[in-house]
């Protein structure tokens, strides 16, 4: 059961999720079973893996080493590079004024920041003139992040970090 919510989610699930559709309301017997699963997956040769993400959540995903030759069977990737740019800036700099997004990826930026709002990546509250925008926990979850704000900060430096290693090459 376990397993199967973490496929079909397609997202990390906290350990309270996971006991609710297991029906178990012990956090430390519902800890014990998702290491038990992961530990099962890492000792198989299968292409998945169960991870546990820094703050505690729980994500079944493709082994990194298989992703160059399935990718390209991947549906559309989720934004454009318009969009997605916008939203690491944000990621980053939360909380950040709408205002301040737009005077440095540019006017296009309040369309990119709409889009986010609808697809739930991006909340907004108003504040004065302006908007104060945070990344959501759906962004944490489907970018595979911590929903803590400064754990996400030094997630995304280690993945801009990367992105440009591979660049420079």
């Amino acid at each position: 059961m376990m397993e199967a919510s973490l496929y079909v989610s397609g997202r990390p699930l906290t350990l309270k999720t996971l006991g609710s559709v297991i029906g178990i309301r012990s956090r430390k017997r519902v800890l014990a079973l998702a290491k038990m699963l992961a530990k099962k997956y890492s000792t198989n040769d299968g292409a998945l893996e169960l991870i546990e993400l820094d703050d505690g959540r729980f994500v079944l995903q493709l082994k990194p080493k298989y992703v160059p030759f399935v990718k390209r069977l991947a549906m559309k990737p989720l934004l454009t590079a318009g969009p997605l740019k916008t939203l690491a800036y944000i990621a980053y700099r939360q909380p950040i004024s709408q205002s301040k997004v737009a005077s440095v990826r540019g006017s296009r930026a309040y369309s990119h920041i709409k889009k986010l709002e609808a697809m739930g990546l991006v909340e907004g509250e108003r504040s004065g003139r302006t908007k104060i925008l945070r990344t959501t926990d759906v962004f944490a979850g489907y970018f595979n992040l911590s929903n803590d704000a400064r754990l996400m900060k030094s997630q995304l430096s280690g993945l801009f970090r990367l992105a440009e290693r591979r660049r420079g090459r």
